[in-house]
């Protein structure tokens, strides 16, 4: 015989279980993407905008691009980025992901002239100043290029 008592919890249970099977409405609503990708007119490259929440979970870093005189360079000043900013692509060219405003980061072509301990000397790239990407640029590449997606 179910008591009132009973007939109460399996009441109970089964309203319990009908939401669990219901999706939150928070989940049903279209989610944010975590990376847009817009191309760059007349560039074989893309503009890559995450949201902040992307780029603390990625841990993006960035250093700036200097003017420095290297161990090699004879007191020649020379443009340098951080080697871990080089980006190297499957035919062999260099690249490094400039970050012109926050958030916002685009590939850029570098020709690299030697490394110099944990410096890349620069014949060509960047001028100095430039914002560049030393954590997180290879994910950039991917999300670039939808990889996984």
């Amino acid at each position: 015989m179910i008591t009132p008592t009973r007939a109460l919890c399996l009441v109970a249970v089964g309203v319990a279980l009908m939401a669990c099977s219901q999706k939150p409405k928070a989940a049903a609503a279209k989610k944010e993407k975590p990376a847009t990708v817009d191309h760059v007119q007349g560039a074989e490259v893309s503009r890559v905008t995450l949201t902040s929440h992307a780029a603390q979970r990625l841990r993006i870093e960035t250093a700036t691009v200097r003017s420095v005189t290297t161990s090699r360079s004879g007191g020649v000043r020379r443009i340098v980025v951080p080697y871990a900013s080089v980006l190297y692509d499957a035919k062999g060219r260099t690249w490094v992901y400039a970050s012109p405003e926050e958030l916002r980061y685009i590939r850029h072509p570098i020709e690299v002239e030697y490394i110099d301990g944990d410096l890349a000397v620069l014949t060509s790239g960047p001028p100095a100043g430039t914002t560049v990407v030393t954590v997180g640029a290879l994910q950039l590449f991917g999300a670039e290029f939808e990889i996984g997606h």
